[in-house]
């Protein structure tokens, strides 16, 4: 009986020592690591906030990766104060990496272009962008995708793997865009008085800039009308005010100096006497040799 409350004496102290002292080291490291982890998230929620460099979407993007990387290392450090091998942990996360990238192969493409989209910022929320013929207002900048408004209040919502796949336009991200308007103009004007008017009309308008200043140019010779061409700039934000209100300005603006918008035109000459033998007029054809009916010549 007294080698049995021995041997378990034995085991008891041998427990305190080892098993007991890893298992309260365990628990301490994984209060302080809990802390360590919040705190960390603290400085660098405020770090991002008051950077300029990053916007909402690249501040939680960051956020979440060091959160995701404290986690792993708390738990690889909790792993080895238990006493177990650590390789086998991080050969088990390798494994698993690899099958769920495999898995999503898509999605870690759409994810990758997200992260660069994020950083490099070929566009913001707000911007007026097209991507592959659809052309919208961006509304949000996702991880895996990005939401586009369309101006029929259409969302679409687009993959990051065709937004940097595909030709992207940003017409958003230089502060002046500029109005090319082609005027037709009939032959016979004079084509100084018309540059002088309709350049005095559109450089008239509330969101046409002097520099660069707006001009007219004599583009073409067309079949029956002189095209001339109106170009003036404007800030980005009012471009279709500008588009849509110029083509108005210039139509008034001819309308009073008498021009008339050109008209396809088709000249019927006729010939005289075809009153009286209109029969003449008619194309006949040409008279040939022809064969006798039922013999040879």
């Amino acid at each position: 009986m007294d080698e049995f409350w021995k041997a378990l004496k034995d085991i008891g102290a041998d427990f305190v020592q080892n098993t007991g002292l890893a298992i309260v080291r365990t628990v301490a490291f994984l209060v302080l690591g809990l802390i360590v982890i919040k705190i960390v998230q603290i400085i660098a929620r405020s770090a991002a906030l008051k950077s300029n460099k990053l916007d909402r979407s690249a501040s939680t993007f960051v956020i979440s990766i060091i959160t995701v990387v404290l986690y792993v290392a708390l738990v690889i450090i909790l792993v080895s104060s238990l006493g177990f091998s650590t390789a086998g942990i991080i050969a088990a996360f390798s494994a698993v990496a690899l099958a769920i990238a495999l898995a999503l192969k898509d999605s870690l493409a759409s994810l990758a272009n997200g992260v660069i989209i994020i950083f490099t910022k070929p566009f913001k929320k707000g911007d007026y962008i097209s991507i592959g013929g659809i052309e919208g207002l961006v509304q949000d900048i996702r991880l895996f995708n990005t939401k586009v408004l369309t101006y029929s209040n259409e969302e679409i919502i687009v993959p990051n793997s065709e937004v940097l796949g595909d030709k992207l336009i940003n017409y958003s991200s230089m502060p002046l865009r500029r109005v090319v308007i082609e005027v037709p103009v009939p032959y016979g004007v004079n084509v100084a008085e018309v540059k002088a008017f309709l350049l005095e009309a559109v450089a008239a308008y509330k969101y046409t800039v002097t520099t660069p200043a707006p001009s007219v140019v004599l583009a073409e010779y067309g079949e029956s009308t002189l095209d001339f061409s109106v170009r003036a700039w404007g800030p980005t934000e009012n471009y279709w005010d500008l588009y849509f209100d110029l083509r108005e300005i210039i139509l008034n603006a001819l309308t009073e100096h008498g021009i008339d918008r050109p008209h396809n035109r088709l000249e019927v000459r006729l010939r005289d006497g075809w009153e009286n033998d209109p029969d003449a007029f008619v194309q006949r054809p040409k008279s040939g040799n022809t064969a006798h009916k039922g013999g040879r010549q």
